[in-house]
C-alpha cells in the first residue's frame, strides 16, 4: 500500500479537488468528489495547492477520515527510533490500516512530523467482529417515557432534542463480518461513530508489533511502549472540529462545538447535561463520571435544603436559647469565675466573656441537629440506592449490559512487559509472557506498605505538631487577651483565645495538608510503578486505595482530633493531664462551656472550603491565565496554516489517570459532607455550589484544554463504588459519636427531663459546672497575675465537668449526674445506629438496584435478537436453496436486488 507524504518534489504528482476555489472547496470537501473530477499538476507543494483548509479530519483526498494521529521529532537517537518507527508503520500497513505522513517542514515549529491514520472499512468490520461491538440492527418500538403531569415546567432546564439525544434508540447486537446485511448499513462510512473508529485503531495500535518478521523480540508491541521510550511524542485522536465555531465540512458532526454551546459554558449551569452526546464523542467512561457527578449534584440539592432549614431553625431559636442568655447575663454569667484554661499565663476569667461563642455554638448546636444528622444517614442510602438504578438505565441504553471489562482492562502494561524479564508459559493461551517473581513480588509490596504506613505516620506527626501549637499558642493569646470584654474592647467581642487558637491551627493544619498531599501523590504514583502491577485496571485499583487512604488520614484526622478528642481527656484543676507527661508543660485542651461543636465546625469549614477553593483555581483559572499569557493559537492563526492535528498537538494530554482526580476529589468532598455533617448542616449547601461549577468546569477543560481522549468502555464508577458504601457506613457512626460527645445536646435533654422534669433550661449552665477550691490550685496551675477584679474574697473557680464540691466526702470524683449523662450518650448512639442501619437496610432492600421497565426492555431485546436471527437464517437459507434449483443463474445484480428484498421483508 502507498502511503501519502506531505514533502512533495516535483515528480510527485498532487490530486487536485476539481473545480474548487478555498471558498467553495470546504463546502464540497469529503462531498463525494468522484476522482475523475480531479486533475493533477505536478511541481506543486500539497498543502499549498491541494488543502487550502488544512483544518481538516480528512486526508488530503478529502474522503478517508483520520481516525488516529502520531507525533514524532527527529533527536540524536534519530537512527535507532527512525528503525522502530519504519517496522511499526510497516506493521499497521499489514494491518490494513492506511498512513499519510505531513513532514516537519509543514508544521508551525518546524521540527514535529505527524502521521495520520486511517482505517477502511475491512479493519473497522475485522475488528468490531474481535471486540464484540453492538451495532444497531433494529430501531427501537419502546417509548422513552409516559407524559408526566406539569412536564412543561422542566422545559427551562431541557436542551434541543438533537443536543440530548443525537441518535436514535436502536436494538443492538454484536457485530458479525459475516452477516453485515442482518444490520442497519446505510453508509459503512458513517455507520461506525468516530468514537468508536478511534476505539478499534488504538486497539490496533496497543497491539502491534515494531520487530522485523522473524526475529525473537516479540516483547516489543505496542504504541505505548513506542510513547514511553520516546520513539513518538504524542498519539491521539482528532477532535472534530474547533470548540468556537462549527466545523465548515457538512460531513463533520461539530459535537465538540455543541457540548461547548451547550454544556461547557457555565451559563448553562441550571440546563440538564447531554450524557449521550458526551457518551457518543467521548465514550461510556469518560459519560458514566459525568452520569455520576450530575446526579450527586442533584441528590446534593435535597440535602442542601434539609441543612438550610435545620440553620434557619437555629436562627430562629436564637432569642429562646435560654443557656446563651445566662452565660451573657452580667448577674449570672458575669458572676462565674472560671478556672485558668492553661498554666502560668492564663488567667481567671469571667464566663460571660464566651457570651458570643455560645451564640454561634446555638446556630449549630441545637435540636434540629440530631434531624439532620439522622436525616444524612438515609440520605447517604437513598443516594447510593438510586444512584444503582441511575448506572443500571445508563448500562442498558449504553449498551453495557453484558460488557466485560477484562477486554478492554486487562492487557498487559508496557511497564511490566518491559522490566519483567522472567517468561513463563500462559496456561490458556500456551504463550511465553513476562511475570513477577514471588519474591521480587513479595520485597516490593513489603517496602510499598513500609512507605506508605511511613507517610501516614508523617500525617499523625503533623497532627500531633499542630496540636502541640494549638497547646501553647493558646497562652500566648491569653497573655494578650487576658480580659476581652474589658482591655481590647474593639475586638474583644470577636476574636477570644480559644477562636484566635481555633482558626490559625485550622489554617496551618490546612497548609499542611497541602504540603503533604502534593508530595504524597508523587510517592503514591512512584510506590504503585515500583510494584509494577500487570494490567491498567489492577495499576488503577492500587493507587485508588494508596491515595484514597492517605487522602483520608490527611484531610479527615484533624476533624476527628476536635470531634472526639479534644476536652475530653482534661483532668480538674487539681490534677490536669499534659499531653506529653507533667513535663511537657503543654496541658490538653479544654472545650468552651458551649462545648466544642463550633470548634469542629470552624475547622470542617476551613478544610472543606480551602480544598474546594484551590481545587478550583488548580482547575480553572490556572489554565485560563495560561491561555491569557500563551495566546489561543487557534484563534491567531488562519485556518490554512494551523492544521487541526497541530491544534490538538498542543493541548494538554488526557492521561489514563485523568478521571481518577476528579473521583478522588468528589469523593474526599463526600466524606466531608457525611462524616462530620453533623456539625455543620451548610456543608452540602457548600458542596452543591462547587459541584455546579465543578461540572461546567471539567467539561470546559474536557472541550477546551484537553486533546480528544481515547474512547473507552465502563459499565461503572468501579472501586469508587465501594468506598463510597464504606464511607456511608462510617458516617453513621462518627456522626452519632459527634452528636454524643461532641454536641452539648445530650447533657441539655438530660437536664431538661431528669433535673426540671422538662419544664425549662433555667440553671443548666451552673448545673453543668463543677466548683473548685482556689487555695487547692497547685502553684504551677496559678496565672502569675490576677486580674484587677480579682481579690481574696473570691475562694472557688468553676470548670466544665460534673465533680463533687469541696467538702463533700467523695470531693472532686465524678457526680451520679456524669454517669447519667454517660448512660445517655450511650444509648444514644446505640438507639441512633440502629435506627438509620435498620432504614438503610430497608430502603437498600425496597428499592432494587435495576428499574422494572430496564428489565423488560433488556427481556425484549433478546427475545427480538433471537427472533430476527432466526428469521434471517431461515430466510437466507432459503435464498440458497431456491439459487441451487435454478439452472440458468440470474444475474448479479438481480439476485443481490431479491436477496436483500428477502432480508427487509423478513426484518
Amino acid at each position: 500500500m502507498r502511503r501519502i507524504t506531505g514533502k512533495a518534489k516535483d515528480e510527485t504528482l498532487i490530486e487536485l479537488q476539481g473545480a474548487t476555489d478555498p471558498q467553495t472547496g470546504d463546502e464540497n470537501h469529503g462531498n463525494g468528489v468522484s476522482l475523475s473530477d480531479r486533475v493533477t499538476l505536478p511541481g506543486h507543494a500539497e498543502t499549498d495547492q491541494l488543502q487550502p483548509n488544512k483544518d481538516t479530519v480528512f486526508f488530503r483526498d478529502g474522503v478517508r477520515r483520520i481516525d488516529f494521529v502520531l507525533s514524532y521529532v527527529d533527536d540524536k537517537d534519530g537512527e535507532k527510533k527512525q528503525e522502530r518507527r519504519r517496522e511499526f508503520e510497516n506493521n499497521l500497513e499489514e494491518a490494513g490500516l492506511e498512513l499519510e505522513t505531513d513532514d516537519k517542514s509543514e508544521s508551525k515549529d518546524q521540527k514535529t512530523y505527524f502521521l495520520k491514520i486511517h482505517a477502511p472499512w475491512d479493519v473497522l468490520a475485522t475488528y468490531a467482529d474481535v471486540l464484540k461491538i453492538k451495532v444497531p440492527f433494529k430501531e427501537s418500538d419502546i417509548p422513552h417515557g409516559q407524559d408526566v403531569p406539569l412536564d412543561w415546567l422542566s422545559n427551562p432546564f431541557r436542551l434541543p432534542d438533537h443536543i440530548m439525544r443525537p441518535q436514535p434508540d436502536y436494538f443492538t447486537y454484536p457485530f458479525d463480518k459475516t452477516k453485515t446485511d442482518f444490520f442497519l448499513i446505510n453508509d459503512k462510512d458513517t455507520f461506525f461513530p468516530p468514537s468508536t473508529r478511534n476505539r478499534i485503531v488504538f486497539y490496533i495500535l496497543a497491539r502491534c508489533p515494531y520487530y522485523k518478521e522473524g526475529r525473537k523480540d516479540r516483547d516489543k508491541t505496542g504504541v505505548k511502549r513506542l510513547l514511553s521510550n520516546g520513539t513518538y511524542t504524542s498519539a491521539f485522536p482528532l477532535h472534530d472540529c474547533r470548540y468556537w465555531k462549527r466545523a465548515r465540512n457538512a460531513e463533520c458532526e461539530s459535537e465538540r462545538y455543541n457540548l461547548y454551546t451547550h454544556w461547557a459554558r457555565f451559563l448553562c449551569f441550571y440546563k440538564v447535561q447531554p450524557l449521550n452526546l458526551i457518551r457518543k464523542y467521548y465514550g461510556e467512561k469518560i459519560g458514566i463520571y459525568f452520569a455520576w457527578l450530575g446526579f450527586y449534584t442533584e441528590m446534593l440539592f435535597f440535602a442542601a435544603v434539609m441543612g438550610v432549614i435545620c440553620f434557619t431553625y437555629g436562627v430562629l431559636s436564637y432569642d429562646d436559647n435560654i443557656s446563651s442568655k445566662e452565660i451573657c447575663n452580667a448577674s449570672i454569667g458575669g458572676s462565674i469565675v472560671m478556672c485558668p484554661l492553661c498554666d502560668k499565663k492564663c488567667p481567671f476569667w469571667k464566663l460571660n466573656s464566651m457570651c458570643l461563642s455560645s451564640w454561634q455554638s446555638h446556630l449549630f448546636d441545637n435540636e434540629g441537629t440530631i434531624f439532620f444528622a439522622i436525616f444524612m444517614g438515609i440520605w447517604v442510602t437513598l443516594f447510593l440506592e438510586f444512584w444503582k438504578r441511575r448506572q443500571a438505565r445508563l448500562e442498558y441504553e449504553w449498551d453495557l449490559v453484558d460488557f466485560e471489562e477484562a477486554q478492554q482492562q486487562l492487557q498487559i502494561r508496557p511497564e511490566f512487559e518491559i522490566r519483567c524479564t522472567n517468561r513463563r508459559l500462559n496456561k490458556i493461551t500456551q504463550e511465553m509472557e513476562p511475570y513477577l517473581p514471588v519474591t521480587s513480588k513479595c520485597a516490593r509490596f513489603c517496602l510499598s506498605a513500609t512507605t506508605v504506613l511511613f507517610w501516614i505516620s508523617l500525617i499523625v506527626a503533623c497532627i500531633i505538631g499542630v496540636i502541640a501549637y494549638r497547646l501553647a499558642v493558646y497562652a500566648a493569646f491569653a497573655s494578650i487577651i487576658k480580659d476581652p470584654m474589658r482591655k481590647i474592647q474593639f475586638v474583644g467581642r470577636f476574636i477570644t483565645p480559644q477562636l484566635a487558637t481555633s482558626v490559625t491551627a485550622s489554617c496551618i493544619n490546612f497548609v499542611i495538608i497541602m504540603i503533604l498531599n502534593f508530595f504524597y501523590e508523587r510517592v503514591a504514583i512512584w510506590i504503585t510503578d515500583m510494584e509494577i502491577p500487570k494490567t491498567h485496571l489492577e495499576y488503577e485499583n492500587r493507587l485508588t486505595m494508596k491515595m484514597f487512604l492517605f487522602q483520608f488520614v490527611n484531610y479527615y484526622s484533624s476533624c476527628f482530633y476536635v470531634a472526639f478528642f479534644k476536652g475530653k481527656f482534661v483532668g480538674y484543676p487539681g490534677d490536669y493531664t499534659y499531653m506529653f507527661g507533667k513535663w511537657s508543660k503543654l496541658r490538653n485542651e479544654e472545650c468552651d462551656p458551649g462545648g466544642c461543636l463550633i470548634e469542629l465546625t470552624t475547622q470542617l469549614v476551613i478544610v472543606m472550603a480551602g480544598k474546594q477553593m484551590c481545587g478550583n483555581i488548580q482547575e480553572a483559572l490556572l489554565p485560563l491565565m495560561r491561555n491569557w499569557w500563551s495566546g489561543r493559537k487557534g484563534r491567531h492563526h488562519p485556518e490554512n496554516h494551523y492544521s487541526r492535528w497541530e491544534q490538538d498537538h498542543v493541548l494538554q494530554n488526557f492521561t489514563q489517570l485523568g478521571l481518577f482526580y476528579e473521583y478522588l476529589e468528589m469523593v474526599i468532598q463526600f466524606g466531608f459532607i457525611t462524616l462530620f455533617v453533623a456539625s455543620f448542616p451548610l456543608a452540602p449547601l457548600l458542596a452543591l455550589f462547587n459541584n455546579i461549577l465543578e461540572i461546567r468546569v471539567d467539561a470546559w477543560k474536557f472541550t477546551t484544554q484537553f486533546r480528544r481522549p481515547v474512547a473507552s468502555k465502563a459499565r461503572n464508577i468501579g472501586a469508587w463504588q465501594e468506598i463510597l458504601n464504606a464511607v456511608a457506613i462510617l458516617s453513621v457512626v462518627t456522626n452519632a459519636f459527634i452528636m454524643a460527645f461532641t454536641s452539648d445536646m445530650i447533657p441539655r435533654m438530660v437536664y431538661l427531663y431528669a433535673n426540671s422534669n422538662g419544664v425549662t433550661m433555667s440553671g443548666y449552665v451552673n448545673n453543668s459546672l463543677s466548683v473548685y477550691n482556689i487555695s487547692q490550685i497547685p502553684e504551677k496551675n496559678m496565672p502569675e497575675a490576677p486580674d484587677y477584679w480579682f481579690d481574696n474574697s473570691t475562694t472557688t473557680c468553676r470548670y466544665r465537668d460534673y465533680r463533687y464540691p469541696p467538702g463533700h466526702q467523695r470531693e472532686y470524683t465524678h457526680t451520679m449526674q456524669f454517669w447519667h449523662i454517660l448512660a445517655a450518650k450511650l444509648a444514644f448512639i446505640i438507639t441512633m445506629e440502629h435506627v438509620v442501619f435498620v432504614v438503610k437496610f430497608f430502603v437498600a432492600w425496597l428499592i432494587p438496584d435495576v428499574p422494572s421497565d430496564v428489565k423488560a426492555r433488556i427481556k425484549r431485546e433478546r427475545y427480538l435478537i433471537q427472533e430476527y436471527l432466526h428469521n434471517y437464517e431461515v430466510e437466507k437459507l432459503k435464498l440458497q436453496l431456491s439459487a441451487s434449483f435454478i439452472t440458468e443463474p440470474p444475474s448479479e445484480v438481480s439476485l443481490t436486488i431479491d436477496k436483500h428484498e428477502a432480508l427487509s421483508e423478513c426484518l
